[in-house]
This record gives structure tokens, C-alpha cells and sequence, in this order.
């Protein structure tokens, strides 16, 4: 047993057990540096701002709100954060939501998140929200983006972080609600980039939502679409063909289909991997079982997300050091990873182009 502990920065990482591989020490050398400050910056794209609600704020804001929680401590909270598949994550997640009632709030939850990947060097982030989650509570639509809003505002203005916010209909409600969903955010279309769909996969396809999807793209909202995470690759199929969807929330399931496989490579369309919420959620029994490399190898655009990271565990930086320890991923492959993560963006072109050539230029100087 080796116990080795690396701290670049305000990234802290303990292995525990064999002894590190030499491509696995290499990825941590370029992370201890890629993760300074003047080096190397990266971005999500598969994050719900619900899924960033810490245990500690959901206390605070819970008690500020006079809202009982069904725990006795944090600890206890924490504790239940262990989870057999997507829907016992969901009772959780929505239980957890529902202590957010002011635009404060709102407000508290994202610039919570922001100051943590501050901390982990992202520069921009593609949030989702799920507006039906606290609308259905009664809440307005307008208090729970206004929040959201203000929060990503002072985000740019004072930690350097672009953002674009995606709304996502709940796939377990019928796509009436979610054509109610989308007329509520039309006065906010500056604001919100795109919408997606999410929530319980089986049972709930994609083509359930077509018309809406439809409706949003004449609105000029770019569409993505969680599919084949727990649900089978005909889904990814249904989310490219009936919702023409720009990216590929998950998509683990594509490598069943190898025309779909096919597809995906001279498309381009991009996947949002996240390594651990699939742990978590039993996509996958370990992450050495994890199809992130296979799905590189074979030429997929495919980049690395947190998902839900309060629930699941860790952030960007430690979904990157997880699944390289896992599948022995090079310094190669995770310069890829983060030149994708831009490459799948919503930022226009030429931000793209410049972010790639620096993320280019650092790996050839290290």
C-alpha cells in the first residue's frame, strides 16, 4: 500500500493503493501545472446549477427559509448521498431544490459554484437549470432565472468566468408542461443560449418532446438533449434525428450502435462524458469499465463534465484525475479532452480558436 499526495494549488490529490503508472504520474505533473493560474483553463458543459447545492449551504438556506430538512446534520445528509440509479439521485436532488425559494437564493447556489471552479481554473461554463422543478413549487420563473442571472453576472464581472445558461424540460412531465415551460422563458430569450431535456431517461424518449424541441428552435434556442445514460442508443438516435440536438448529453450507450458510432465521428456531434455520476449512478461498477477512452479512441468528440458534483463526489478537476487514474489516460489524451470541452462550446469560433491554440501551446512547453 502507497499513500502519495501531490498539491498543485488549490487542487489536493491522495492516491491510495498500487503505485501509480508513469503515464498516470505524468497527468498529474501537467495538471499540478495546467491547474496555476497562467496556465492552461477549461470548461464544462454538462452541469446543473441544482446539482451544485452543497450540503452546508443547503442547511443554511433551508433554515434562513424556515424549511425542514428530513436530516438531522450535514453529516447525515451526506451520508445519504449514495445512490443504486438515476431515479434515487432524483428523489434527493428535488428534495434538496426544494429549499430554494428566494431570488437570493438562486443567487447564493450559482455564485457558490462559481467561486468552486474558480478555485479549479474554469474559465467557462455552460450551466443547466430545470425551471419546472421550482415552478411546479410555485415559485416564479422569473425569480428562480433573475438569481441565476445576477449570479453569473458578477461571475464574469469579478472572476473572469464566461457562461452560457441551457433550460431543461423534466422528461418524467408531458410535453404540454414543457410547451408551458418554454412560452415562460420567451421573455428571457437574451438570457437563456439553448434548451435541453433531462430527468428520468427510461420510459421517457426523446421523441416525446419533438414538437416542443421544434417550437424552441424556430424561437432561435439551440437544443441538446441527455440520451443513452441509461437508456439505449435509440434514444441518441431520436435526440439527433427528431430533436436535432447540437451535443450529446452522456451518450455511454452509443457504443451498442455501430452506425450510430459511425455517425457520430463524421457528424462531430459531441458527447458531455461525466465519469462520475456514471460511477455513482451505476452506469458503470467502476471506472476502469468506463467507455470514455474507447469512445476517444474511435474518434468521438468526447469531453469530461461534473454533472451533479455536490451529489456525485467531486468537480472537473477530480472527474479528470479519477478517470486518468482509471484508464491510464496520457498527457496526450487529456489535452484532448480539454481542447473538446472548447471545441463543443457555444462560444463562437474565433474564442474557440484561441482557446485551443492555448491549450496546444502549453502541451507542447510541457
Amino acid at each position: 500500500m502507497s499513500l502519495v499526495r501531490f498539491r498543485p494549488g488549490p487542487l489536493l490529490i491522495f492516491y491510495i493503493g498500487r503505485k501509480p503508472s508513469n503515464n498516470y504520474i505524468s497527468y498529474l505533473k501537467f495538471v499540478i501545472h495546467s491547474s496555476k493560474k497562467t496556465h492552461v483553463n477549461h470548461t464544462q458543459l454538462n452541469n446543473y446549477i441544482e446539482g451544485t447545492f452543497e450540503p452546508e449551504l443547503m442547511f443554511e438556506i433551508a433554515r434562513r427559509n424556515n424549511i425542514s430538512i428530513n436530516y438531522k446534520s450535514i453529516d447525515e445528509l451526506k451520508k445519504a448521498y449514495s445512490f443504486n440509479n438515476l431515479q434515487e439521485f432524483l428523489d434527493i436532488y428535488y428534495a434538496g431544490a426544494s429549499v430554494l425559494l428566494q431570488v437570493q437564493d438562486f443567487y447564493e447556489l450559482t455564485w457558490a459554484y462559481l467561486t468552486k471552479v474558480h478555485e479549479q481554473n474554469l474559465i467557462h461554463t455552460e450551466i443547466f437549470f430545470d425551471p419546472q422543478t421550482h415552478t411546479d413549487r410555485g415559485l416564479s420563473f422569473d425569480t428562480v432565472i433573475q438569481g441565476i442571472r445576477s449570479a453569473l453576472d458578477d461571475g464574469k464581472e469579478k472572476l473572469g468566468i464566461s457562461s452560457k445558461l441551457i433550460m431543461c424540460f423534466l422528461r418524467h412531465l408531458d410535453e404540454a408542461a414543457a410547451f408551458e415551460t418554454l412560452n415562460q422563458a420567451l421573455p428571457y430569450k437574451n438570457w437563456i443560449a439553448g434548451v435541453g431535456l433531462d430527468s428520468s431517461e427510461l420510459g421517457h424518449p426523446p421523441s416525446k418532446f419533438q414538437r416542443v424541441f421544434s417550437k424552441a428552435r424556430d424561437e432561435g434556442f439551440i437544443t441538446v438533449a441527455h440520451a443513452g445514460e441509461e437508456g439505449p442508443a435509440e434514444y441518441v438516435w431520436e435526440a439527433i434525428n427528431l430533436l436535432n440536438v447540437s451535443r450529446i448529453d452522456h451518450g455511454n450507450r452509443s457504443l451498442d450502435d455501430k452506425q450510430l458510432i459511425k455517425y457520430l465521428i463524421e457528424t462531430q456531434i459531441p458527447l458531455t462524458v461525466c465519469p462520475l455520476s456514471n460511477l455513482e449512478l451505476k452506469v458503470v461498477n467502476d471506472l476502469k469499465d468506463h467507455p470514455l477512452l474507447k469512445l476517444m479512441e474511435a474518434g468521438l468528440v468526447v469531453t469530461i463534465n461534473s454533472d451533479d458534483p455536490a451529489y456525485f463526489g467531486g468537480y472537473m478537476n477530480e472527474n479528470y484525475t479519477q478517470i486518468a487514474s482509471a484508464l491510464n489516460l496520457t498527457k496526450k489524451h487529456i489535452t484532448q479532452l480539454a481542447k473538446n470541452s472548447f471545441k463543443a462550446s457555444f462560444l463562437d469560433d474565433r474564442e474557440k480558436e484561441k482557446l485551443i491554440h492555448q491549450v496546444d501551446t502549453y502541451y507542447q512547453k510541457n
